[in-house]
Order: structure tokens, then C-alpha cells, then sequence
């Protein structure tokens, strides 16, 4: 009896978190209306409408039998990657309005465009993808954190600001809003300028091959023409001290309704997931804690997708359960979108009983470093401190959940 429950103790503390993981959840029959990326559905008429879309999103998990990281490193991130996959979700639907637009589906067994691939191409586990878990976790060794070590929301936005730079295809204008202050004259400046932004200097590419991806050499210099980049709004927040402050929720809620929304990358302290919307009170997320093989493209050059698109209905989890250090997105890609996304920040904060995640100012505080120095310089607050504290133990418990 003693060596069979031995056993089926070893059994159990073998299982992780992937295995364990049999059925999802449908959506509920509720009145509520279900809000999807600035997107708003009903359950009863529009469920089809809801999974598509949800289908649509690029889902990144953890994956295994990549190339080395660095040509030594990991094989795989499983345990310790699932952030730095929140992070390509929230960036790679950045890239999917950019390209694609909103309204673009990806149906199982229809023929996409080029761009779909293109984007999807960014994001592949190997060296000289633009955002691939190999140049990610390489260029947060700039950060502080070694390869294998568990990042916090900010962490991961600064290392994507980072990469971006490269990518000339997309043009991408990032700022982070550090300090809960977003500042409209400091974006302006970013998306209407004709040159690399202050900063981009100093961040040399990981690799040393040329990142192309097979993007048309024309595209850059087209979009290097143009009066407004297109932005990329990431806003680092933390919502509480070791739970979620509930004055913000309704605030939250409302970021999902914004048809500039990106959504929210968070979590609970022992797993990361991608935020795309919520219905009543819970959350709707893609989880990366599933472990899949590496992809390579086939003998023709295609890529395989279907292993990129979540195909079961969403994760949800109760907004009273996400541990209040996150990062919203949201992407603007023209002049009059940012317009439109302040005005409604504005009227937010007019709302009673509503508290404001961030403060939006037209002029930098007169107390505020420079802020490119503030957004390359993740760790230079006290909210920040606070987050590394919090990254530590999250990392200790991603470990013991495994």
C-alpha cells in the first residue's frame, strides 16, 4: 500500500500545469455583453462571432526544441517563459492591426495573405525573428535579467521597445508610460518625427544578422515617409500592493472597450496570461501554459499555423484574482485614433466613482526626468522596486507550480 501511494504521489507531483488542463469552460449564458478588444458581443446571438475572434488572436505558449538560445541556452521556455509570451500576444496584435486590421479573421484551412505571414514570421522561435523568445530573452540581459529568469509586465514592454526598433517593416512609434503618466506632447513628438526616436542609438541588435523576415525592402522607406507612425501605447501599472485596489476595476473594464485597445498582460503571482476582454466580472484571457513543439516552416516554405490560434473557448478568471502589477496596450495607428483615445481617457476620469489607472497630461511634469531616460529605465521608481519584489517570488512560484 506504502509503494503504491508512493506512486501515485510521484504521479501527481510530475503532472504540470499543461497536463492538467482536460476541458475549457463555454461562455456563459448571461445577459452581460462580452467585450473583446474594443469589440462588444452577445452570448446568445453572436457566439460564433465571439470565438472567431478569439480564434483570430496569434496565441504564443511555451514551446520545446527550439535552436539554443544564444546558440547555448535553453531549448525551451517552458517554466519560466510564459511573460515573454504575453508579451509577443500583446505586440504580435499591435502588428495584426497594423498589417491586417482589426476586422481580419483567420479561418482553419483558408489561404492568408502574405502579411499574416509576415507577421506570424516575427514571432517564430528562432534568432533573426524580430520578436522571437530568443531575441527577447537575449535583449533582457540589457534589463537585468538573465536567460531563463522570470519577467514582471514592464520588463518585457521595455525589451519589446526595444526590438522594435529593428523592425522597419512595421515602423512602429513605442512608448511606455512610466510613472502612471501618460504625456501627449511626448508622443506627438515620437509618431510625428521622421527619424529614429532618441534612444535607438544605443540599443545595438542582439544578433549580427540582418533581421528581414522576407518583408518587402520598399515597405520601410514608404512608411518612413508618412506625417504619423503608428503607436504603440504601453502603460505599466500596478493596481494595488498585493491585490487588485477594486475602485480601478471599472476602469479596466473600460480599457477592453476602447477600440484602441491591445489588452492587458498580467496575471496571477504564479502564471502570466494575455487579458483581450471581460464579460460582467471575469476576465478573458489566452493562456501560454501549454507546451508545444517548436515550428518550422515545411520544404515548400510554408508555415505551419494552426498551432498559433487558440481553438478552444477562452480562459476566464475573476477580475478580483489578477495580481495588480500589469501592462495595457493600446495602438493608434493614426494621428486621429490618439486623438480620439485621449478624449476618452478624458471623459473617463470625468466619471464619478471611477478612479483613474493614470493620469493623461498634455506637458511633461516639470518633476519628470527626461523621458526617454525614464522609459529605457525600467527600475527607477518605487512602483518599480516593488515589482522586481514581486517578480522574485512569482518566479519561485512558476517553479513549484510546475
Amino acid at each position: 500500500m506504502d509503494a503504491l501511494y508512493n506512486f501515485f504521489f510521484f504521479f501527481l507531483a510530475t503532472l504540470t500545469y499543461d497536463t492538467l488542463r482536460f476541458e475549457y469552460e463555454d461562455f456563459p449564458e448571461t445577459k452581460e455583453p462580452v467585450w473583446i478588444l474594443g469589440r462588444k458581443y452577445s452570448v446568445f446571438t453572436e457566439k460564433e462571432e465571439i470565438l472567431l475572434d478569439v480564434t483570430s488572436r496569434l496565441w504564443f505558449t511555451y514551446r520545446k526544441n527550439f535552436p539554443a538560445i544564444g546558440g547555448t541556452g535553453p531549448t525551451s521556455d517552458t517554466g519560466w517563459g510564459c511573460m515573454l509570451r504575453c508579451g509577443q500576444m500583446i505586440f504580435a496584435q499591435a502588428l495584426v492591426c497594423r498589417h491586417l486590421g482589426r476586422d481580419w479573421r483567420w479561418i482553419k484551412g483558408k489561404r492568408q495573405m502574405d502579411n499574416y505571414f509576415n507577421v506570424l514570421n516575427a514571432f517564430i522561435d528562432k534568432k533573426d525573428s524580430y520578436y522571437s523568445i530568443h531575441q527577447i530573452a537575449q535583449m533582457g540581459v540589457g534589463e537585468g535579467k538573465s536567460i531563463g529568469q522570470w519577467y514582471g509586465p514592464n520588463t518585457v514592454a521595455q525589451v519589446l521597445k526595444k526590438l522594435a526598433t529593428f523592425d522597419t517593416w512595421s515602423s512602429l512609434a513605442v512608448h511606455i508610460a512610466m510613472d502612471n503618466t501618460v504625456v501627449m506632447e511626448e508622443i506627438r513628438r515620437l509618431c510625428q518625427s521622421n527619424f529614429p526616436f532618441a534612444g535607438a542609438a544605443a540599443c545595438p541588435a542582439v544578433e549580427s544578422d540582418v533581421l528581414y523576415n522576407g518583408y518587402p525592402e520598399e515597405a520601410g522607406v514608404r512608411d518612413r515617409l508618412s506625417l504619423w507612425k503608428p503607436l504603440v501605447l504601453l502603460i505599466p501599472l500596478r493596481l494595488g500592493l498585493t491585490e487588485i485596489n477594486e475602485a480601478y476595476i471599472e476602469t479596466l473594464k473600460h480599457c477592453f472597450m476602447m477600440p484602441q485597445s491591445l489588452g492587458v498582460i498580467g496575471g496571477k503571482p504564479n502564471s502570466a496570461h494575455y487579458f483581450i476582454g471581460y464579460v460582467g466580472e471575469e476576465l478573458i484571457y489566452l493562456d501560454p501554459h501549454t507546451t508545444q513543439p517548436a515550428v518550422e516552416p515545411s520544404d515548400s516554405g510554408c508555415l505551419p499555423d494552426e498551432s498559433f490560434h487558440c481553438q478552444h473557448p477562452p480562459c476566464r478568471m475573476s477580475i478580483a484574482e489578477l495580481d495588480p502589477s500589469i501592462a495595457v496596450g493600446f495602438f493608434c495607428n493614426t494621428e486621429e485614433d490618439f486623438n480620439n483615445w485621449c478624449q476618452q481617457i478624458k471623459k473617463l476620469s470625468l466619471v464619478r466613482g471611477v478612479l483613474p489607472m493614470f493620469e493623461l497630461v498634455e506637458r511633461q511634469p516639470s518633476h519628470f526626468s527626461n523621458p526617454d531616460v525614464l522609459n529605457l529605465t525600467p527600475d527607477s521608481s518605487d512602483a518599480d522596486r516593488l515589482e522586481r519584489f514581486f517578480d522574485s517570488e512569482d518566479e519561485d512560484f512558476e517553479i513549484l507550480s510546475l
